[in-house]
């Protein structure tokens, strides 16, 4: 289960060639397993999401990607953070995330949630639907990849989704965990507790106590062990040793993305952003919230290893 996981947001990078921008994806990847990493993550989007770049900036197919660094990697697992479920049809998921696992030497992990970038779906002609049916759509998906991943050959005939004794053959070399991205507490908590491993949660770290009640509440009712599920929470960092050097990487990336002052303000704002002891002690409060463990990413710097490095040993420390 997710410890320690590494995110790659971002594919635009300063001095950096479009045919340059997989080598410097392989170095961040090699970086974060040297540095104790359990997770390797990339997002599941074809377009840059808002805040962090324009929608014509570079972006990879997730589950190609996760291929290629699997032959790069030895240790680190590798996970979309996460699959965005509205993109494929479920039997080709589980099939998808089947050959990651033999590709990888069972190293892989499903990340999974209902969709929600919606500008991203129209412009490239995905079916949106309303939050309701993405989220039936999700349920239904999740009855059929479990069972597929488990070697079983599911039947299902839904709303939205037909499988018919879905194969998977080979089966997977490893038990692959499922972990379920989203903190909705009627509908995405629920589905954690009745078919998940692991929750990761979105929103506002001083949200956390809140959503494990939650959590618990539906294991209770579902007659699920509440402690087989390990609960993460993504953190988007700028980090650096001092906070000169944050800035100066900042000022870098904001030059080539054509950042103003206005949105550099609202990225100090939003990313917990800062020198090494700041950031350890920003990670370190929302662990003591009753995190199993963190996933990381830094959207502004995660270009240069040394700030992935420096990153891992802070949350290293922070998880005790």
């Amino acid at each position: 289960m997710t410890r320690l996981g590494y995110q790659i947001p971002n594919f635009t990078y300063p001095d950096t060639r479009p045919d340059e921008i997989f080598d410097n994806v392989v170095a961040q990847a090699k970086a974060a397993e040297a540095a104790g990493y359990d997770r390797v993550m990339v997002m599941d989007h074809f377009y840059q999401l808002p805040g962090i770049g324009a929608p014509d900036e570079p972006m990879f197919e997730c589950y190609s990607m996760l291929s290629a660094l699997a032959q790069h990697t030895s240790k680190v697992r590798l996970s979309a953070l996460v699959t965005g479920n509205t993109y494929r049809n479920p039997t080709l998921l589980a099939k998808t995330i089947t050959t990651l696992d033999h590709v990888s030497h069972g190293r892989a992990s499903l990340g999974i949630g209902a969709g929600w970038f919606e500008a991203e779906h129209i412009a490239l002609g995905f079916e949106y639907g309303t939050f309701g049916e993405r989220f039936e759509k999700l349920e239904e998906a999740l009855q059929i990849i479990g069972p597929m991943l488990r070697g079983e050959c599911p039947t299902l005939h839904g709303k939205h989704y037909n499988a018919t004794e879905a194969y998977n053959s080979p089966a997977p070399v490893s038990k692959i965990p499922i972990m379920i991205g989203g903190a909705g507490e009627k509908k995405t908590l629920r589905m954690v507790a009745q078919y998940a491993d692991e929750s990761n949660l979105t929103g506002d770290v001083k949200d956390i106590p809140r959503k494990l009640e939650v959590l618990a509440a539906h294991c209770d009712r579902l007659g699920r062990d509440r402690s087989e599920i390990k609960v993460t929470k993504l953190l988007m960092i700028a980090v650096a040793p001092t906070m000169k050097e944050v800035e100066a990487d900042l000022a870098a990336i904001a030059k080539v993305k054509g950042w103003n002052d206005t949105i550099m303000d609202m990225i100090r704002k939003v990313l917990i952003f800062g020198d090494a002891d700041f950031v350890g002690e920003r990670i370190a409060e929302a662990v003591g919230m009753g995190l199993d463990g963190v996933t990381v990413d830094l959207p502004v710097n995660g270009h240069n290893p040394e700030r992935i490095a420096l990153l891992g040993e802070i949350a290293l420390k922070a998880l005790g």
